[in-house]
């Protein structure tokens, strides 16, 4: 029988099903509550996506918009197995690491040659690593709410994303601080984690907040991302200058 189900629906059942698995977890989540939400009867909802599976594996890819959507004929979405969910994730993390401005000046023999300088470096570095958690917000919103129940995708957010990040940053800030181009206000590992932190928390987590105290929608990415660089470099800012 010929599939009656409008294709140009798909975009809403993504939408949907992030909103649910946020709000309920991975293993809470069932294809009733993403079609409650969506007013549609349960056995609709599977001629997009053929398990809860599928559809929190297409949550991930296409949730923040930057993959064109299957075509009708791709429809019902395969559910993927779990070692297949993981590589998802880990390939969407290795195409991003390469191009952060954190991972450039790691890899870079140059350091800068004044304080001055060393404080625009983090500001890019800092202004970078908002924007691109920014772009990413949907998925790591999904896989950091849902990690915890899934062993292998676990494995991967910890190890290959915040792991790797908080590391990365540990290690500039330490060969920054070093080399006296700025200042530490703590020890490294927490001075690190609360940088990269500030990001997530303002580029990912609040634009998330069902009731949040202050709305990030009010505020652009840019200038929230300019908030965070002036702050964070501001309070590595050497005393004297450069």
């Amino acid at each position: 029988m010929a599939r009656t189900i409008p294709p140009d629906r798909l975009a809403a059942v993504i939408d949907a099903a992030v909103g649910v698995f946020v709000t309920h977890g991975y293993r809470r989540t069932q294809m009733q509550d993403v079609a409650d939400s969506l007013g549609l009867a349960k056995g609709t909802l599977y001629g997009y996506a053929s398990t809860k599976e599928a559809l929190f594996a297409a949550a991930i890819r296409y949730g923040d918009g930057l993959e064109s959507l299957p075509r009708y004929g791709d429809l019902p979405l395969p559910a993927p197995n779990s070692e297949e969910l993981a590589t998802l994730v880990a390939d969407r993390l290795a195409a991003e690491v390469p191009k952060l401005a954190l991972t450039k000046a790691l890899s870079s023999e140059r350091l800068p040659r004044t304080s001055d300088e060393a404080q625009a470096e983090l500001a890019g570095i800092v202004t970078d690593l908002y924007e691109r958690l920014a772009t990413n917000r949907v998925a790591i919103k999904i896989v950091d709410r849902c990690a915890s129940e899934l062993p292998d995708l676990g494995r991967v957010w910890s190890d290959t994303a915040r792991g790797a990040q908080m590391s990365g940053m540990e290690a500039y800030l330490d060969s920054r601080h070093r080399a006296d181009l700025i200042t530490l206000p703590g020890p490294v590992d927490i001075v690190a984690r609360t940088t990269v932190e500030l990001c997530v928390l303002w580029a990912v987590h609040c634009r998330f907040d069902a009731t949040p105290l202050v709305s990030p929608s009010i505020h652009d990415d840019a200038g929230i991302a300019s908030t965070l660089a002036n702050m964070i470099t501001r309070s590595m800012t050497p005393t004297g200058g450069a």
